[in-house]
């Protein structure tokens, strides 16, 4: 009989890839993670890790357990998800991982809903109970990667991602996903410049036609950064990037100051944007924004809230946005 909680060690093992790193997520001993280690593979009969250097990787027969391991913890978070709904009421802490636009722009929100502050903000529906106001939110600004990566390792309890037409997102078929926005890639010039290049506000531009600009970008480490570069190349330019920054903010303020010009998602635009000139692209580039939690969650009434405030608070900024002037 294999046992449950060897089988959710070995898991974290292979997502964490260190049994110190293990042990410390699993707040255990390395020794101790070591002998649950060594009984599981009495219990399966087959070696289900083996030495590799200084390290322990997975077996064949590692892999398959750790396999059937992700369907058995998904079967039991499914089980936790239903009684929790039996019983009622929302109480827990719910833990995010947010790129960076969306903690700016669709989290907050949710902070104003769950305590009641804000400027005549009403906590979420409870139906009468008050436990929402005992539902609490942990978050952390991470890369779409990394938060998927938190995910997997059990530190999240949702990932609020992202992903490019000119670059798709990979992710485990077993989890959850939920699409809460679609956006368009919006080049960002100063009028002036703009009007050199024939461009009125809001018309569509061709990055063909644009490779001689100076261009400002994200950092390499960002999936923003490799989606402008993807852009870019299809249009068949490598482009002459004359600033980095991860905050868009400061590339906005960048391209304001006529430093060069930027691709940037709809939402990661900040509240002012003048004198900017907004441009769709004539080969359109749109960023969807979902949500990703672990399969077996989704039905939690904690994370459901969550879920539900966030599809109500992304339907009001798509709304807000799109109506704002160019």
């Amino acid at each position: 009989m294999l046992d449950v909680r060897r089988l959710r060690i070995l898991q974290h093992l292979a997502a964490y890839g260190t049994v110190a790193a293990t042990a410390d997520a699993l707040h255990l001993t390395a020794p101790a993670v070591s002998q649950h280690l060594a009984a599981l593979q009495k219990e399966a009969g087959t070696p289900v890790v083996e030495k590799h250097g200084r390290t322990l990787r997975l077996t064949a027969a590692g892999e398959l357990l750790v396999a059937h391991t992700e369907v058995i913890l998904a079967e039991l978070a499914a089980a936790e998800s239903g009684l929790a709904a039996m019983k009622g009421g929302r109480h827990g802490t719910v833990r995010i991982s947010a790129f960076a636009s969306a903690a700016r722009t669709l989290v907050p929100p949710l902070f104003e809903r769950l305590t009641g502050t804000g400027t005549g903000t009403d906590p979420a529906p409870d139906n009468g109970t008050g436990a929402d106001r005992d539902l609490s939110l942990r978050l952390s600004v991470q890369e779409p990667d990394e938060a998927l990566d938190e995910l997997h390792k059990r530190s999240t309890d949702l990932a609020l991602v992202h992903s490019y037409t000119v670059l798709p997102r990979s992710v485990p078929a077993a989890w959850e996903q939920t699409v809460l926005m679609e956006e368009p890639v919006l080049l960002a010039l100063h009028p002036d410049r703009a009007g050199r290049e024939g461009l009125t506000a809001g018309q569509p531009a061709d990055l063909s036609r644009l490779a001689h600009l100076p261009w400002l970008t994200p950092g390499p480490e960002t999936s923003c950064y490799e989606m402008i570069q993807r852009a870019c190349g299809a249009a068949g330019f490598v482009p002459d990037i004359r600033a980095a920054s991860s905050d868009f903010s400061v590339l906005t303020a960048l391209a304001a100051a006529d430093a060069g010009a930027v691709l940037v998602p709809r939402m990661a635009l900040p509240d002012h944007t003048a004198p900017l000139s907004l441009h769709p692209l004539v080969r359109p580039v749109s960023r969807t924004v979902f949500t990703v939690s672990r399969a077996g969650t989704g039905k939690h009434p904690d994370l459901r809230a969550v879920l539900d405030l966030l599809h109500e608070t992304a339907t009001a900024l798509d709304d807000r946005v799109a109506d704002r002037p160019r």
